[in-house]
């Protein structure tokens, strides 16, 4: 059997990794300005994460949700008040896309409407609903065309209110910044008046922060910039360091329904242990002031370079967009420089670190980047 060929790779092997950097099976050491999707956020390997989930799966890595699991508790306890939610309950799944289906579910279990408002260039899965939100076509199946979707241009005020209007949206769903879309940030402005007319229509306002949120943008979560409460908020990524893990952080106007969600791996030992761990090292080593740190240093060295057409972001989740297609560049980045970074479309350069990437690795990326400009 072979895989099935739906990813372009690139001829790397990557073997080994510690903090900000890994090794491919030549011993040649590359830079990690990416972090594979923004998954890892407190840095490949570290050792208080190694021993947690070292220590969890020789004790017990799974059993099903239908007996008590007190890492679930301690997690939502631990999560509620390093993020300021702590009112909120949580739901634990596998992934981002798991987190918005059931997000969407829960908005339309809620007030029992199916239209859902979504943004030009949103990126929340490639299930079901969750990819029918999304703004790519190309990734939509038939199956899932399902017309519950009316995508709207971000930041358009006047497009949101005419729709909202309407009074039948289920739900709005929005990126803290979105990702995938080339790091374009809805204001603050947008965000708030967002707010106020999904409470005055009843329509529940869901934050996707799977790639925004934990920290990266140097705040817990990136809509906190906007001093707004979302009614769900939905997490992944970077929320236990590469083991598959998402959650649903829920307002308490829900009320919950036994059998209304279920799940057989989500919010397991082995998952829980690696998020606790993660909670533990983002608080011990200030990982969320460091992304706000090093971040704004970063942009500021970085628009100080030619050809940049616009560096923007927040905290260590940053776009460069180019006037022309960055294909070569992205290569040459890597291959002759030996850093990986991402894409959003053809002309933006997309960064997103370990949030523990240091102000010397930093300026590090800015000399190595320097060198493929010229």
């Amino acid at each position: 059997m072979k895989l099935f060929d739906v990813y372009p790779l690139f001829d790397i092997n990557i073997v080994k990794g510690k903090g900000c950097r890994v090794w491919d099976d030549k011993g040649n050491e590359y830079l990690d300005l990416y972090g594979g999707h923004a998954v890892i956020s407190i840095g490949h390997a570290h050792p208080h994460y190694v021993e947690a989930v070292s220590r969890q799966v020789a004790t017990l890595g799974f059993y099903s949700n239908s007996v008590i699991n007190t890492l679930q508790q301690q997690l939502a306890e631990r999560l509620g008040t390093v993020c300021g939610y702590d009112d909120y309950t949580l739901f634990l799944i596998n992934s981002g896309a798991e987190a918005n289906e059931n997000a969407l579910k829960l908005a339309s279990f809620y007030n029992g409407r199916t239209r859902i408002l979504s943004f030009a260039k949103a990126f929340h899965g490639r299930t079901s609903l969750a990819v029918e939100a999304t703004d790519n076509p190309k990734i939509i199946a038939p199956i899932n065309n399902n017309h519950h979707v009316t995508y709207l241009p971000l930041n358009d005020m006047e497009a949101l209110r005419h729709e909202l209007a309407k009074g039948d949206v289920c739900a709005v769903i929005i990126e803290g910044i979105q990702g995938v879309g080339g790091i374009q940030m809805p204001t603050t402005e947008f965000l708030q008046e967002l707010r106020t007319l999904c409470t005055a229509q009843g329509t529940v306002l869901i934050l996707d922060e799977i790639q925004s949120g934990y920290g990266r943008s140097g705040r817990f979560f990136a809509h906190q910039y906007a001093d707004i409460r979302p009614d769900i908020i939905t997490v992944a990524k970077g929320i236990a360091n590469g083991f598959p893990m998402g959650g649903v952080l829920i307002s308490p106007m829900f009320t919950p329904v036994y059998g209304q969600l279920g799940t057989t791996f989500g919010g397991n030992h082995l998952a829980c242990a690696a998020a606790l761990a993660v909670l533990d090292v983002i608080e011990e080593e200030n990982l969320v002031e460091n992304a706000a740190q090093v971040g704004k240093h970063l942009m500021e060295e970085l628009r100080k370079l030619p050809h940049i057409k616009e560096v923007r972001g927040r905290g260590l989740m940053i776009g460069l967009e180019f006037a022309e297609p960055i294909k070569e560049l992205r290569n040459r980045l890597l291959h002759e420089q030996h850093v990986f970074t991402g894409a959003s479309g053809s002309n933006v350069l997309r960064l997103l670190p370990p949030l523990c990437l240091s102000i010397d690795e930093a300026v590090s990326f800015v000399e190595r980047l320097k060198k493929v400009l010229r």
